[in-house]
Order: C-alpha cells, then structure tokens, then sequence
C-alpha cells in the first residue's frame, strides 16, 4: 500500500511540474523540465518520509510550535517595531527573508530541545497517537537473555521496542562489574541492543520517561507499561505475574521456547548421556539437546554412559519441563507378555 501511493505522488508531483513550467515558459522543453524536477521532488518527499518515521512525536510538535512562535514573532517585528523606527530605509525583500529565516532557525532550535521536557500525556488527542503504537517494552532480562534479537530475525515479532534509561542504566552497570560473569552478561547485553536495532521487522526507541517516587526496576516497568499502554516482554518470573496481576499483557519468551519444544508422550525411547547423579537412590539425570532435564531410574551406575530410555511420564511446571524415564531394558522386561516371559525362562 505505501508503494502505491508513493507511486502516485511521485506522478503527481512529475505530471504538475510538467504543467507548471510549460505555462509559464509557453515552451513543451522547459515543460520536460519541469517534469525533471517534479520526479526529483517526489524523489526528495519519499526520503523526507522516510526520516520524518523516526523522529518522535515530541520532537515534531515541539519544533513545530517554536517555528510557528518565532514566525509570529519576527512579523510582528518587522511589522511594527522596525517600521516605525526605521522610517527612512525601505524594507526590501532580502530583510524579510533575513529575519524569518534567522527567528525560524532559532524557534526550530529550541523548540526541538524542549521538546524532550515535554509529557504529551497531558494531551489527550496526542496521547492517543503516541500510545497507538504497537509497543512493547523490554525489562534487563530479556535483553540480556539475548533469544529477543533471535525470534526478531525470523519476524515473528514487530513494532516497536521501548527501551527505557533506567533498564538501559541497569546494563551498563552490569557490563562494569567487577565480577567476570556479571561483566559478559551486560556486554552480551549490549550486543543484543545493536543487533535490535539493526532489525528491519521492529523499532527501537530509547525514552527517558522515570518514575522517581518508584525505587526498583520491576515497578518501573509496570508504571511504564500502563502510561504507554504497552505489552511487557520479560523473562522473570516474579515480574510476569505481578504485570498480570496489574492488567498488563506480558510476553514471556521463556513461556514461548516452552511451547516451540516437541511433544515428548510416554513410551518414547530417546538416547541421553547420564551427567549427574539425582536427588533419589539410584537416580542418573541428563539434559536434552534444548535443556530438559531428563530423571532415569536405576541410571546412577550409568554415569558417564549414553543410554537409551523409555519416557514413563512429563512433568510440566511453569519454570520449564521435566521428564522422567527407566533404561530400556527395564522398561522392555516389564511390559513382556507372557509368553515372552516363558521364552526367556527356557534359554536361560
């Protein structure tokens, strides 16, 4: 849809110029010319457009209302304070253009400085412009988990990402602990915000809205998600409930590997390597390729060993799934029939 109508104003703007300069100039050359000029103007509008779509809503209003401003102004001194002091000099064309473009530039300006001070909440009609968006708000630790930039790639996620200072403070001071650990984790942290931004499927905006009456982070988020009317993408537990509880939509993206993971019915052999002991007597736990922890029955004397397993139940639970298995001899020798129970007596 946009492509159309990019297409029709660059027409538009190509077949009036044409027009324009072909009456003027009473010739059909400068008339090519002009539409020369009005291709080049539809050109400079649809890169204009695509400018214009990052700026925010604050900036253009505030510049707006300074150039508007100093425009009122600059007449009203010309106008008035000039011509009645200067009354010998004429007042010519390049004065005037002199004094709107200089009261212009400086009403621009400052109005665009200003403009970040401003909170169009207390507008109505350009709050609802502003909370239009589909926006989503990312907390420390889906930013630092890093699966956010992932699921961008193949574009299953888009609008626009809300990065707030504070989270954005909170990496930072992790990226400068002391502890190594801590330290990788806020540069990975870092790194996964300049891969977002690169992303053609979603927007990062950085805002600096704070609440200085709320001390913690999570409380942070949850005011901010309500101001912008936003859904909240989080990977702590803790957090996701509470936004619940408020009415905030959440998107967790530990919920969504969860339910990406295939189904895993009772029956199914697999083959896993024991890498621990488990909390019961002679239990061996180890890991599926995505992280499940797999619990094998008499698996303890297994250690080290790659062995295959029957699965005799799933545990889901809200922090991830559980599965729990015996080896498959043990599984094969209980569900013999009985005349393959006979069988094995006689060549034993």
């Amino acid at each position: 849809m946009d492509i159309i109508v990019q297409i029709v104003l660059v027409i538009v703007t190509t077949a009036t110029s044409y027009f324009i300069l072909k009456e003027i100039a009473g010739s059909t050359l400068w008339g090519a010319v002009g539409a020369i000029c009005g291709l080049a103007l539809g050109y400079v509008i649809i890169k204009l457009e695509d400018k214009l779509k990052d700026i925010s809503l604050k900036i253009i209003f505030g510049s707006l209302v300074g150039v508007m401003i100093s425009l009122m102004v600059a007449h009203l001194f010309i106008s008035q304070l000039l011509l009645a002091l200067v009354k010998d000099i004429p007042i010519t064309l390049p004065i005037y253009i002199l004094f709107y473009f200089i009261m212009g530039y400086l009403g621009f300006t400052i109005g665009k400085e200003k403009s970040k001070t401003l909170d169009l909440s207390k507008v109505p009609l350009l709050d609802k412009m502003e909370s239009s968006e589909d926006v989503k708000i990312l907390d420390t630790s889906t930013i630092i988990d890093g699966r956010i930039a992932d699921i961008c790639d193949t574009g299953f996620l888009e609008g626009t990402f809300i990065i707030p200072q504070f989270v954005l403070y909170e990496i930072q001071h992790i990226a400068d602990h002391q502890d190594p650990i801590k330290r990788t984790r806020g540069r990975r942290g870092l790194d996964v915000l300049h891969r977002l931004q690169k992303q053609m499927f979603v927007k990062v905006k950085i805002v600096d809205y704070d609440f200085p009456k709320l001390q913690d982070v999570d409380s942070k988020l949850i005011a901010l998600a309500k101001k912008m009317t936003g859904k909240l993408v989080t990977n702590d537990y803790n957090l996701n409930k509470v936004a619940e509880l408020q009415g905030i939509e959440v998107l967790n993206i530990n919920q969504l590997a969860t339910s990406l993971k295939p189904a895993i019915l009772p029956g199914e052999q697999m083959s896993i390597k024991i890498l621990k002991e488990g909390k019961e007597y002679g239990q061996g736990i180890g890991y599926l390729d995505d992280g499940t922890m797999v619990v094998v029955d008499e698996a303890r004397k297994l250690l080290g060993r790659q062995i295959d397993v029957v699965v005799t139940s799933v545990l889901q639970t809200t922090s991830g799934r559980m599965i729990f298995g015996k080896l498959k001899e043990l599984a094969d020798r209980e569900f013999c029939y009985p005349e393959e129970m006979k069988v094995e007596e006689q060549a034993q």
